[in-house]
Protein backbone atom coordinates (compact mmCIF):
# COMPACT_ATOMS: atom_id res chain seq x y z
CA UNK A 1 0.00 0.00 0.00
CA UNK A 2 1.24 3.48 -0.86
CA UNK A 3 2.43 5.77 1.93
CA UNK A 4 -0.69 7.83 2.72
CA UNK A 5 1.42 10.52 4.41
CA UNK A 6 2.80 11.55 1.00
CA UNK A 7 0.43 13.96 -0.70
CA UNK A 8 0.46 15.23 -4.32
CA UNK A 9 2.62 18.29 -3.59
CA UNK A 10 4.78 16.93 -0.79
CA UNK A 11 8.24 18.50 -1.09
CA UNK A 12 7.08 21.62 -2.93
CA UNK A 13 7.98 24.91 -1.21
CA UNK A 14 5.63 27.87 -1.65
CA UNK A 15 6.25 31.49 -0.65
CA UNK A 16 2.81 33.09 -0.36
CA UNK A 17 2.98 36.91 -0.46
CA UNK A 18 -0.74 37.27 -1.18
CA UNK A 19 -3.49 38.74 0.96
CA UNK A 20 -7.28 38.87 1.29
CA UNK A 21 -8.77 36.06 -0.83
CA UNK A 22 -7.78 35.06 -4.39
CA UNK A 23 -4.10 34.51 -3.56
CA UNK A 24 -4.60 33.08 -0.07
CA UNK A 25 -7.16 30.54 -1.29
CA UNK A 26 -4.59 29.36 -3.86
CA UNK A 27 -2.04 29.01 -1.06
CA UNK A 28 -4.56 27.14 1.10
CA UNK A 29 -5.24 24.64 -1.69
CA UNK A 30 -1.52 24.13 -2.29
CA UNK A 31 -1.04 23.52 1.45
CA UNK A 32 -3.93 21.04 1.54
CA UNK A 33 -2.32 19.18 -1.35
CA UNK A 34 0.84 18.79 0.70
CA UNK A 35 3.03 21.77 -0.21
CA UNK A 36 5.06 23.58 2.45
CA UNK A 37 3.46 27.03 2.33
CA UNK A 38 4.97 30.05 4.11
CA UNK A 39 2.76 33.13 4.25
CA UNK A 40 4.61 36.45 4.18
CA UNK A 41 2.66 39.22 5.93
CA UNK A 42 3.32 42.95 6.16
CA UNK A 43 3.67 44.62 9.58
CA UNK A 44 -0.03 45.55 9.64
CA UNK A 45 -1.00 41.97 8.84
CA UNK A 46 -3.49 40.62 6.33
CA UNK A 47 -6.67 42.70 6.63
CA UNK A 48 -8.77 39.53 6.81
CA UNK A 49 -7.45 39.00 10.34
CA UNK A 50 -10.09 41.59 11.25
CA UNK A 51 -12.98 39.88 9.42
CA UNK A 52 -15.27 37.67 11.48
CA UNK A 53 -15.15 36.49 15.07
CA UNK A 54 -11.60 36.83 16.44
CA UNK A 55 -10.32 34.22 18.88
CA UNK A 56 -6.72 34.31 20.09
CA UNK A 57 -5.94 36.87 17.40
CA UNK A 58 -7.38 34.75 14.56
CA UNK A 59 -10.60 35.60 12.74
CA UNK A 60 -12.87 33.03 11.16
CA UNK A 61 -12.24 34.35 7.65
CA UNK A 62 -8.45 34.44 8.01
CA UNK A 63 -8.45 30.97 9.52
CA UNK A 64 -10.40 29.47 6.62
CA UNK A 65 -8.04 30.85 3.95
CA UNK A 66 -4.73 30.28 5.75
CA UNK A 67 -4.94 26.89 7.42
CA UNK A 68 -1.85 24.77 7.21
CA UNK A 69 0.52 27.65 6.43
CA UNK A 70 3.50 28.91 8.36
CA UNK A 71 3.89 32.67 8.77
CA UNK A 72 6.69 35.19 8.71
CA UNK A 73 6.18 38.93 9.01
CA UNK A 74 8.50 41.07 6.88
CA UNK A 75 8.57 44.83 6.41
CA UNK A 76 9.23 45.30 2.69
CA UNK A 77 9.72 49.03 3.12
CA UNK A 78 13.04 48.33 4.86
CA UNK A 79 15.93 47.68 2.45
CA UNK A 80 16.62 44.36 4.14
CA UNK A 81 13.01 43.22 3.61
CA UNK A 82 13.09 42.62 -0.16
CA UNK A 83 16.61 41.22 0.17
CA UNK A 84 15.27 38.61 2.61
CA UNK A 85 12.45 37.70 0.21
CA UNK A 86 14.97 37.22 -2.59
CA UNK A 87 16.91 34.82 -0.39
CA UNK A 88 13.74 32.86 0.34
CA UNK A 89 12.67 32.88 -3.31
CA UNK A 90 15.98 31.31 -4.21
CA UNK A 91 14.93 28.31 -2.11
CA UNK A 92 11.27 28.21 -3.20
CA UNK A 93 9.50 26.28 -5.93
CA UNK A 94 6.53 28.66 -6.14
CA UNK A 95 5.81 32.29 -5.29
CA UNK A 96 2.18 33.45 -5.07
CA UNK A 97 1.26 37.16 -5.15
CA UNK A 98 -1.86 39.20 -5.89
CA UNK A 99 -0.63 42.78 -5.64
CA UNK A 100 -1.74 45.29 -8.23
CA UNK A 101 0.64 45.06 -11.23
CA UNK A 102 3.79 47.09 -10.63
CA UNK A 103 3.87 46.76 -6.83
CA UNK A 104 6.25 43.80 -6.83
CA UNK A 105 8.55 45.69 -9.21
CA UNK A 106 8.67 48.68 -6.83
CA UNK A 107 10.05 46.35 -4.17
CA UNK A 108 12.51 44.82 -6.63
CA UNK A 109 10.62 41.54 -6.48
CA UNK A 110 9.12 41.26 -9.97
CA UNK A 111 9.47 38.19 -12.17
CA UNK A 112 12.78 39.31 -13.66
CA UNK A 113 14.32 39.81 -10.22
CA UNK A 114 12.98 36.56 -8.76
CA UNK A 115 13.82 34.37 -11.74
CA UNK A 116 17.33 35.83 -11.74
CA UNK A 117 18.00 34.25 -8.34
CA UNK A 118 16.09 31.04 -9.14
CA UNK A 119 15.51 30.05 -12.75
CA UNK A 120 13.41 27.05 -11.61
CA UNK A 121 10.93 29.29 -9.79
CA UNK A 122 7.24 29.34 -10.71
CA UNK A 123 5.49 32.63 -9.97
CA UNK A 124 1.70 32.92 -9.81
CA UNK A 125 0.53 36.53 -10.18
CA UNK A 126 -3.22 37.01 -9.74
CA UNK A 127 -4.69 40.38 -10.72
CA UNK A 128 -8.03 41.71 -11.87
CA UNK A 129 -7.18 42.60 -15.46
CA UNK A 130 -3.78 41.04 -16.11
CA UNK A 131 -0.19 42.20 -15.70
CA UNK A 132 -0.29 44.33 -18.86
CA UNK A 133 -2.95 46.04 -20.93
CA UNK A 134 -5.19 49.11 -20.85
CA UNK A 135 -6.89 48.17 -17.56
CA UNK A 136 -4.02 46.52 -15.69
CA UNK A 137 -3.92 49.25 -13.04
CA UNK A 138 -7.62 49.15 -12.19
CA UNK A 139 -8.56 48.08 -8.68
CA UNK A 140 -10.32 44.73 -8.85
CA UNK A 141 -12.59 43.20 -6.25
CA UNK A 142 -14.78 40.18 -6.88
CA UNK A 143 -17.93 42.25 -7.37
CA UNK A 144 -16.17 44.43 -9.97
CA UNK A 145 -15.28 41.34 -12.01
CA UNK A 146 -18.75 39.84 -11.55
CA UNK A 147 -20.29 42.98 -13.02
CA UNK A 148 -17.96 43.05 -16.01
CA UNK A 149 -18.40 39.39 -17.00
CA UNK A 150 -22.19 39.46 -16.92
CA UNK A 151 -22.85 37.67 -13.63
CA UNK A 152 -25.07 40.49 -12.33
CA UNK A 153 -28.24 40.20 -14.37
CA UNK A 154 -29.76 43.48 -15.45
CA UNK A 155 -33.52 43.92 -15.47
CA UNK A 156 -34.47 46.75 -17.78
CA UNK A 157 -37.87 47.03 -16.09
CA UNK A 158 -37.07 48.33 -12.61
CA UNK A 159 -40.38 50.09 -12.06
CA UNK A 160 -40.80 48.27 -8.77
CA UNK A 161 -37.66 49.89 -7.39
CA UNK A 162 -35.54 46.73 -7.35
CA UNK A 163 -31.92 46.89 -8.41
CA UNK A 164 -29.62 44.14 -9.69
CA UNK A 165 -27.70 42.33 -6.96
CA UNK A 166 -24.27 40.75 -7.02
CA UNK A 167 -23.93 36.99 -6.62
CA UNK A 168 -23.74 36.08 -2.96
CA UNK A 169 -20.13 34.83 -2.78
CA UNK A 170 -16.75 35.91 -4.09
CA UNK A 171 -16.81 33.70 -7.17
CA UNK A 172 -14.09 35.64 -9.00
CA UNK A 173 -11.65 35.22 -6.10
CA UNK A 174 -12.35 31.52 -5.60
CA UNK A 175 -12.22 30.62 -9.29
CA UNK A 176 -9.10 32.66 -10.10
CA UNK A 177 -7.37 31.07 -7.11
CA UNK A 178 -8.40 27.59 -8.23
CA UNK A 179 -7.38 28.20 -11.85
CA UNK A 180 -4.11 29.59 -10.49
CA UNK A 181 -3.43 26.34 -8.64
CA UNK A 182 -4.14 24.33 -11.80
CA UNK A 183 -1.67 26.51 -13.69
CA UNK A 184 0.94 26.08 -10.95
CA UNK A 185 0.65 22.30 -11.06
CA UNK A 186 0.91 22.40 -14.85
CA UNK A 187 4.02 24.58 -14.58
CA UNK A 188 5.57 22.20 -12.06
CA UNK A 189 5.05 19.35 -14.51
CA UNK A 190 6.45 21.44 -17.37
CA UNK A 191 9.50 22.22 -15.24
CA UNK A 192 10.13 18.49 -14.99
CA UNK A 193 10.70 18.55 -18.75
CA UNK A 194 12.39 21.92 -19.27
CA UNK A 195 14.22 22.47 -15.98
CA UNK A 196 13.07 26.10 -15.81
CA UNK A 197 10.19 27.93 -14.17
CA UNK A 198 7.33 30.00 -15.54
CA UNK A 199 5.52 33.25 -14.73
CA UNK A 200 1.76 32.68 -14.60
CA UNK A 201 -0.32 35.79 -15.38
CA UNK A 202 -3.76 34.91 -13.98
CA UNK A 203 -6.34 37.61 -14.70
CA UNK A 204 -9.59 37.33 -12.78
CA UNK A 205 -11.38 38.58 -15.90
CA UNK A 206 -10.01 35.64 -17.90
CA UNK A 207 -10.90 33.13 -15.19
CA UNK A 208 -14.46 34.38 -14.95
CA UNK A 209 -14.98 34.72 -18.70
CA UNK A 210 -13.93 31.08 -18.98
CA UNK A 211 -16.17 30.05 -16.07
CA UNK A 212 -19.32 31.90 -17.18
CA UNK A 213 -20.84 29.41 -19.63
CA UNK A 214 -23.56 31.88 -20.62
CA UNK A 215 -20.92 33.90 -22.46
CA UNK A 216 -20.54 31.01 -24.89
CA UNK A 217 -24.05 31.64 -26.22
CA UNK A 218 -23.25 35.30 -26.80
CA UNK A 219 -20.27 34.52 -29.03
CA UNK A 220 -22.61 33.92 -31.98
CA UNK A 221 -25.30 36.37 -30.80
CA UNK A 222 -27.59 33.49 -29.91
CA UNK A 223 -29.03 33.13 -26.43
CA UNK A 224 -30.52 29.76 -25.56
CA UNK A 225 -33.23 29.07 -23.04
CA UNK A 226 -32.14 29.66 -19.47
CA UNK A 227 -30.05 26.71 -18.29
CA UNK A 228 -29.81 27.56 -14.61
CA UNK A 229 -32.36 26.53 -12.05
CA UNK A 230 -35.72 28.16 -11.39
CA UNK A 231 -37.42 28.30 -8.03
CA UNK A 232 -40.85 26.70 -7.76
CA UNK A 233 -43.18 26.81 -4.78
CA UNK A 234 -44.35 23.46 -3.42
CA UNK A 235 -46.33 22.22 -0.44
CA UNK A 236 -42.97 21.71 1.30
CA UNK A 237 -41.54 25.12 0.48
CA UNK A 238 -39.42 26.32 -2.45
CA UNK A 239 -37.49 23.87 -4.63
CA UNK A 240 -34.93 24.72 -7.31
CA UNK A 241 -35.41 22.77 -10.54
CA UNK A 242 -32.76 23.05 -13.28
CA UNK A 243 -33.90 23.70 -16.83
CA UNK A 244 -36.45 26.04 -18.32
CA UNK A 245 -40.22 25.83 -18.28
CA UNK A 246 -40.29 24.02 -21.64
CA UNK A 247 -38.41 21.01 -20.25
CA UNK A 248 -40.28 20.97 -16.95
CA UNK A 249 -43.66 21.21 -18.70
CA UNK A 250 -42.69 18.42 -21.13
CA UNK A 251 -41.78 16.07 -18.28
CA UNK A 252 -44.80 16.93 -16.14
CA UNK A 253 -47.22 16.35 -19.03
CA UNK A 254 -45.50 13.15 -20.12
CA UNK A 255 -45.12 11.56 -16.67
CA UNK A 256 -47.86 13.12 -14.54
CA UNK A 257 -50.46 13.87 -17.20
CA UNK A 258 -50.75 17.64 -16.73
CA UNK A 259 -52.74 19.39 -19.43
CA UNK A 260 -53.14 23.01 -20.50
CA UNK A 261 -56.67 24.20 -21.39
CA UNK A 262 -55.34 27.46 -22.82
CA UNK A 263 -56.52 27.94 -26.43
CA UNK A 264 -53.81 27.19 -28.99
CA UNK A 265 -54.14 30.65 -30.47
CA UNK A 266 -53.64 32.42 -27.12
CA UNK A 267 -50.65 34.78 -26.77
CA UNK A 268 -47.38 33.09 -25.83
CA UNK A 269 -47.13 35.09 -22.60
CA UNK A 270 -50.55 33.80 -21.54
CA UNK A 271 -49.57 30.20 -22.26
CA UNK A 272 -46.39 30.56 -20.23
CA UNK A 273 -48.22 32.11 -17.28
CA UNK A 274 -50.91 29.42 -17.33
CA UNK A 275 -48.45 26.56 -17.52
CA UNK A 276 -46.44 27.95 -14.64
CA UNK A 277 -49.62 28.21 -12.59
CA UNK A 278 -50.68 24.64 -13.48
CA UNK A 279 -47.31 23.18 -12.44
CA UNK A 280 -47.19 25.24 -9.24
CA UNK A 281 -50.74 24.25 -8.29
CA UNK A 282 -49.82 20.61 -8.84
CA UNK A 283 -46.74 20.87 -6.60
CA UNK A 284 -48.72 22.66 -3.89
CA UNK A 285 -51.54 20.09 -3.96
CA UNK A 286 -49.21 17.21 -3.11
CA UNK A 287 -49.53 15.94 0.48
CA UNK A 288 -45.98 16.45 1.79
CA UNK A 289 -42.24 16.81 1.10
CA UNK A 290 -41.81 13.11 0.35
CA UNK A 291 -44.50 13.33 -2.31
CA UNK A 292 -42.83 16.37 -3.90
CA UNK A 293 -39.51 14.55 -4.11
CA UNK A 294 -41.17 11.41 -5.51
CA UNK A 295 -42.98 13.53 -8.11
CA UNK A 296 -39.75 15.18 -9.27
CA UNK A 297 -37.70 11.98 -9.23
CA UNK A 298 -40.37 10.13 -11.22
CA UNK A 299 -40.38 12.93 -13.80
CA UNK A 300 -36.57 12.79 -14.02
CA UNK A 301 -36.34 16.38 -12.79
CA UNK A 302 -33.30 17.16 -10.68
CA UNK A 303 -34.13 19.22 -7.62
CA UNK A 304 -32.59 21.14 -4.76
CA UNK A 305 -34.15 22.49 -1.61
CA UNK A 306 -33.38 26.13 -0.88
CA UNK A 307 -31.29 26.41 2.25
CA UNK A 308 -30.30 29.43 4.26
CA UNK A 309 -26.56 29.74 4.89
CA UNK A 310 -26.99 28.56 8.47
CA UNK A 311 -28.68 25.39 7.16
CA UNK A 312 -26.10 24.40 4.54
CA UNK A 313 -23.90 22.43 6.92
CA UNK A 314 -26.91 20.26 7.84
CA UNK A 315 -26.82 18.74 4.34
CA UNK A 316 -26.78 14.91 4.61
CA UNK A 317 -23.93 14.81 2.09
CA UNK A 318 -21.83 17.37 3.97
CA UNK A 319 -22.42 15.50 7.23
CA UNK A 320 -21.60 12.13 5.66
CA UNK A 321 -18.43 13.38 3.97
CA UNK A 322 -17.28 15.22 7.11
CA UNK A 323 -16.81 18.37 5.06
CA UNK A 324 -16.65 20.41 8.26
CA UNK A 325 -13.58 19.91 10.43
CA UNK A 326 -12.89 21.18 13.91
CA UNK A 327 -9.49 22.85 14.15
CA UNK A 328 -7.43 24.16 17.03
CA UNK A 329 -8.63 27.65 17.97
CA UNK A 330 -5.24 28.44 19.51
CA UNK A 331 -6.95 29.18 22.84
CA UNK A 332 -7.64 25.64 24.06
CA UNK A 333 -10.87 25.31 22.09
CA UNK A 334 -11.80 24.50 18.51
CA UNK A 335 -13.63 26.15 15.65
CA UNK A 336 -15.32 24.70 12.55
CA UNK A 337 -13.80 25.17 9.10
CA UNK A 338 -14.56 23.80 5.64
CA UNK A 339 -12.18 21.18 4.30
CA UNK A 340 -10.83 21.40 0.77
CA UNK A 341 -12.77 19.06 -1.52
CA UNK A 342 -9.75 16.99 -2.59
CA UNK A 343 -9.98 13.29 -1.81
CA UNK A 344 -7.57 10.99 -3.63
CA UNK A 345 -7.87 7.44 -2.31
CA UNK A 346 -6.76 7.57 1.31
CA UNK A 347 -4.93 10.88 0.81
CA UNK A 348 -7.54 13.28 2.15
CA UNK A 349 -7.28 16.76 3.65
CA UNK A 350 -8.12 15.49 7.13
CA UNK A 351 -5.06 17.06 8.75
CA UNK A 352 -5.72 20.68 7.78
CA UNK A 353 -3.44 22.12 10.46
CA UNK A 354 -4.04 25.49 12.11
CA UNK A 355 -3.98 29.10 11.01
CA UNK A 356 -0.75 30.92 11.87
CA UNK A 357 -0.25 34.03 13.94
CA UNK A 358 1.56 36.90 12.28
CA UNK A 359 5.28 36.19 12.29
CA UNK A 360 4.80 33.01 14.30
CA UNK A 361 7.36 31.04 12.31
CA UNK A 362 10.03 33.66 11.71
CA UNK A 363 12.69 31.63 13.44
CA UNK A 364 11.69 28.20 12.16
CA UNK A 365 11.35 29.20 8.50
CA UNK A 366 14.57 31.19 8.30
CA UNK A 367 16.47 28.41 10.05
CA UNK A 368 15.03 25.69 7.82
CA UNK A 369 15.10 27.53 4.49
CA UNK A 370 18.21 29.73 4.89
CA UNK A 371 20.17 28.14 7.76
CA UNK A 372 19.91 31.38 9.77
CA UNK A 373 21.03 31.11 13.37
CA UNK A 374 19.32 32.79 16.32
CA UNK A 375 21.63 35.81 16.21
CA UNK A 376 20.80 36.55 12.57
CA UNK A 377 17.07 36.32 13.19
CA UNK A 378 17.27 38.48 16.29
CA UNK A 379 19.21 41.13 14.39
CA UNK A 380 16.43 41.34 11.78
CA UNK A 381 13.89 41.62 14.60
CA UNK A 382 15.82 44.42 16.29
CA UNK A 383 15.97 46.27 12.95
CA UNK A 384 12.17 45.99 12.59
CA UNK A 385 12.58 44.02 9.37
CA UNK A 386 11.22 40.84 10.89
CA UNK A 387 8.18 41.30 13.12
CA UNK A 388 5.68 39.26 15.09
CA UNK A 389 2.59 39.99 17.12
CA UNK A 390 1.68 39.26 20.71
CA UNK A 391 0.37 35.81 19.80
CA UNK A 392 3.70 34.64 18.34
CA UNK A 393 5.54 31.73 19.87
CA UNK A 394 7.89 32.42 22.81
CA UNK A 395 11.29 33.74 21.82
CA UNK A 396 10.10 35.66 18.78
CA UNK A 397 9.83 39.39 18.31
CA UNK A 398 6.98 41.05 20.21
CA UNK A 399 5.35 44.51 19.93
CA UNK A 400 7.70 45.75 22.62
CA UNK A 401 10.66 44.65 20.49
CA UNK A 402 10.05 47.10 17.68
CA UNK A 403 6.54 46.42 16.38
CA UNK A 404 5.57 49.28 14.05
CA UNK A 405 2.19 48.08 12.84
Amino acid sequence: MADSSIRPLTGVRVLDLSRVFAGPVAGRILADLGAEVVKVEPPEGDVTRLWGRPVAGLSTYFTQQNLGKEDICVDLTKPEGPALILELAAKADVVVENFRPGVMARFGLDWNALSAVNDRLIMLSISGFGQTGPEAQRAAYASVIHAEVGLIEQDNDQSDGTIPLDVSFSAADVLSGMHGVIAVMGALRLRDHTGVGEHIDMAMMDAMAFSNDNIQSSLDNRFSEKKNGEVWQTVSGPFCIPGGLRWIWHQMTKIHGLTDPTPSDAPVAEKIANRRAIVTDYFCALPDRAAVIDCLDTANLAWGELRELNEVLESPTIVHRETVAQVDNRDGGTRPIIRSPYRVNERTTEDVGVAPHRGEHNHEVLARWLDYDEAQVEQLAKSDVLLADEWAAPGQATPEQGENA
